[in-house]
């Protein structure tokens, strides 16, 4: 049975997955902040500034009108940067009247509270107004989405019911969807895992090999999963597709905006610079800090994200900050 589902950002993963929902039968509508972008996907079947290889389906409806969006829908999925989460999820909130199942599919922390998305959603949008909380995550480019290439991905949630419920709106044959009861993994092995890639791009951009890329995303791996578990998270999550997996794909893949920027800040280039150029939000960037800052919180040794922190915010050189991880005292692994 068809479900109304609105879509809250058009940037290239929203628009990827409004385009599955769409082959999947389900009435959707793409919300985006931009009158001209909406208009855009209404009258041309493009996103130019997000997925320029691709014609969008003509079903695809978009709208700048966030009350209108929110109307149409029983499954809320917010599809925007971190930062944008809260400030668009209390936005939000004021328009829904019945209870609508609440979907994210962002990758990220909050700055200064640490907080996890769903969190954030749960804050902001009262516990009458959402049927549950699943965040949908997992290793996928939205370019090989909207090319319909094999995709698998997780639904994740405390309430195996809402899980289910998402994994029935977007399962297909060339998009799967496992269940998870372990938000916190999901949502933390989605997050970290961007700051990982900033330094897998960061060694690509030196002319580092393949063996230093594995090195990095094996005791990448083990970081993340250290801070994971101390919050609360099932170890084997990051074994599975928002661990290992997603650090497999944003770490070897030039689609990756994370990977791109690292490879970049390994050439030379300043931040500031880099972001300038991408003009996309890079989640490791800011990922970077508040995973750092929690590594002190938890007193959780993670030798990797601190020397990526360094590069970013201590205009410490890539080169220095490698050499001084190779010369780290010897310990088991």
């Amino acid at each position: 049975m068809s479900k109304r589902v609105a879509v809250l950002g058009a940037g290239s993963w929203g628009t990827a997955l409004a385009a599955v929902l769409l082959e999947n039968g389900q009435d959707v509508m793409l919300w985006s902040r931009n009158p001209a972008q909406a208009e855009e996907i209404n009258v041309q079947h493009t996103n130019h500034a997000y997925l320029p290889a691709f014609t969008l389906p003509e079903t695809l409806t978009a709208t700048s009108d966030l009350e209108k969006a929110v109307h149409h829908a029983e499954v809320l999925v917010f599809v925007v940067p971190t930062k944008a989460i809260r400030s668009l999820a209390a936005a939000a909130a004021e328009y829904i009247g019945s209870p609508k199942l609440i979907v994210h599919a962002s990758k990220g922390l909050e700055q200064q509270t640490h907080k996890r998305i769903s969190t954030i959603l749960e804050e902001e949008i009262p516990a009458e107004k959402r049927l549950g909380v699943v965040a949908l995550s997992g290793p996928s480019h939205a370019e090989e989405v909207m090319a319909k290439d094999i995709t698998t991905i997780t639904a994740a949630s405390t309430d195996l019911k809402s899980s289910e419920s998402v994994q029935t709106l977007f399962l297909n044959d060339y998009f799967r969807v496992y269940t998870n009861p372990d938000i916190i993994g999901v949502e933390i092995g989605a997050a970290l895992k961007n700051i990982i890639a900033v330094g897998a791009g960061a060694l690509t951009g030196m002319g580092f090999g393949d063996n230093a890329k594995a090195a990095l995303v094996t005791r990448g791996l083990a970081e993340i999963t250290r801070l994971g578990v101390a919050m609360g998270a099932d170890p084997l999550t990051f074994m599975g597709l928002s661990g290992v997996g997603d650090l497999i794909v944003t770490c070897t893949s030039p689609h990756s905006r994370n990977w791109r920027a690292g490879q970049l800040l390994g050439k030379g280039q300043q931040v500031d610079t880099i972001l300038k150029e991408m003009g996309m939000v890079v989640e490791g960037i800011s990922t970077t800090k508040a995973a750092y800052e929690l590594a002190q919180d938890y007193e959780i040794d993670m030798p990797i994200t601190e020397a990526i922190y360094r590069v970013i915010y201590g205009d410490a050189e890539v080169k220095y900050v490698i050499l001084d991880l190779m010369q780290r005292e010897g310990k088991p692994e």
